[in-house]
């Protein structure tokens, strides 16, 4: 059937419609689809990007954690290398540390204990060579053998005599030790002095108290020893005396020269036992007997008991004394034994002299209330560094000397009220003075 053409040309227009609805639902579903899986993607790529960024914070907050630790750790490490500097500047002890690599060890730190103990300045000691620090008078053969010691990277101790910047002489105790790298090469070295020289010094007194107590001990049995001697020497002398003295009176009258070569007997006799006797006093502890002296009348007295050493040792023995000194109070045998003291000691100060031998001794008032003596020779005088310890215990400059002569001398002036003391003459030799006061009243 053959239909109109105006509803051929509507049923074409319709079916046109159709075709055109079907094509535009077709792109728009094409068009979907394709925003579906482009969301899709997005979803991927979202979710993708979610877990590189929740991966990515779990490493930062790991490595923020990390960071903290190292950070702590650091700040640990700061303090304690801050403590550990703070104490090694804080210590008593001279530390140091010397590069090893470099043939003049230089120093590359050095505490403040260390710049005190030697007296140098920082500047003064950083980076230069460690064994400047010792000075020019230390002893070359320790410092050869820390040398050594350095270069064969082995750890020294040991004590040595050092010196600071201004010469003034310590004891060291020095403890060095190496610093090794990982394959075990000392590169550096860590050293560690400390200033004994107290405790030396205490050491050395210690040793001398030791010396002093054997001596005094020694010197103790000799007193016995000396004092049993007079008594057995004291015999025989009175037996001389006894036959002398006859002899005297056998030759009454007759025989002058005889008579005189006994009384030479006789007086030298009395003069043996005045001297033992002397010396058992001196040796037997006794208190002391305090009576008034006149001091020039006891000078003269032992002028004439030393008078025949003096004779045979060329020595030229005089006297200046001082008209109409007040009387002392003392014990005459003590005080008589300083001077004996004080006259032998002069006579050995003379032993070598091939010029003039004099003594001389001299009183003088030196003011209203004391008299000195003084006792000076032309011998060889006294070294400036003995002086300040001339007068102690045990202390002597002879070969053969006990050392208790001028010390009782001065502990026997001390206990009458003076002083004794010591100088070099302008020239030669040296002269002994020792003070006594004035008897109260006599004084004038």
């Amino acid at each position: 059937m053959i239909l109109p053409k105006r509803v051929h040309h509507s049923i074409s227009k319709r079916k046109l419609k159709t075709k055109k609805f079907s094509a535009g639902k077709t792109i728009y579903a094409g068009e979907h689809a394709r925003l579906k899986g482009l969301l899709s993607e997005l979803g991927k790529v979202r979710d993708d990007l979610a877990n590189k960024i929740h991966k990515q914070m779990d490493e930062l907050r790991s490595k923020n954690v990390q960071l903290k630790n190292v950070a702590n750790k650091q700040l640990k490490s700061d303090e304690e290398i801050h403590i550990r500097t703070l104490a090694m500047e804080s210590t008593a002890d001279g530390i140091f540390i010397i590069n090893a690599q470099k043939p003049e060890f230089p120093v590359i730190y050095a505490n403040q204990a260390f710049h005190t103990m030697t007296g140098y300045l920082k500047r003064e000691i950083t980076g230069q060579n460690y064994f400047s620090v010792y000075g020019n008078e230390a002893d070359n053969r320790v410092i050869d053998e820390i040398k050594h010691t350095i270069r064969q990277g082995r750890t020294f101790h040991g004590e040595m005599i050092s010196f600071q910047k201004n010469g003034k002489k310590y004891w060291n105790l020095l403890r060095i030790a190496p610093v090794r790298n990982a394959i075990g090469t000392a590169t550096h070295y860590i050293g560690i002095q400390t200033d004994i020289t107290a405790m030396r010094a205490k050491e050395i007194e210690i040793d001398e108290q030791r010396e002093e107590l054997l001596h005094v001990t020694r010197v103790g049995k000799l007193a016995e020893f000396v004092s049993s001697l007079a008594h057995e020497i004291n015999q025989p002398l009175t037996a001389i005396l006894s036959y002398t003295q006859a002899a005297q009176r056998m030759f009454a009258g007759r025989e002058p020269e005889l008579q005189e070569i006994l009384s030479y007997i006789v007086h030298d006799d009395q003069r043996a036992a005045e001297v033992i006797q002397r010396l058992r006093s001196l040796l037997k502890k006794s208190k002391s007997e305090i009576k008034t002296i006149d001091m020039n009348a006891l000078i003269n007295e032992t002028m004439e008991l030393i008078a025949t050493d003096a004779t045979v040792k060329s020595v030229f023995l005089k006297a200046e004394l001082e008209n109409g000194l007040p009387l002392i109070q003392g014990d005459r045998i003590q005080l008589q034994q300083v001077l004996l003291n004080l006259i032998s000691n002069s006579f050995d100060a003379m032993d070598n002299n091939r010029g003039a031998r004099e003594i001389m001794i001299r009183t003088t008032r030196k003011d209203t209330g004391t008299i000195v003596v003084s006792v000076k020779d032309t011998g060889c005088g006294i070294a400036a560094e003995d002086i300040p310890k001339i007068f102690t215990h045990f202390y002597t400059s002879k070969p053969d000397g006990l050392g208790m002569g001028l010390s009782i001398s001065s502990s026997i002036v001390d206990s009458h009220g003076g002083r004794l003391y010591v100088e070099n003459n302008p020239d030669r030799g040296a002269t002994f003075y020792f003070t006594v006061p004035i008897t109260k009243g006599d004084a004038s």
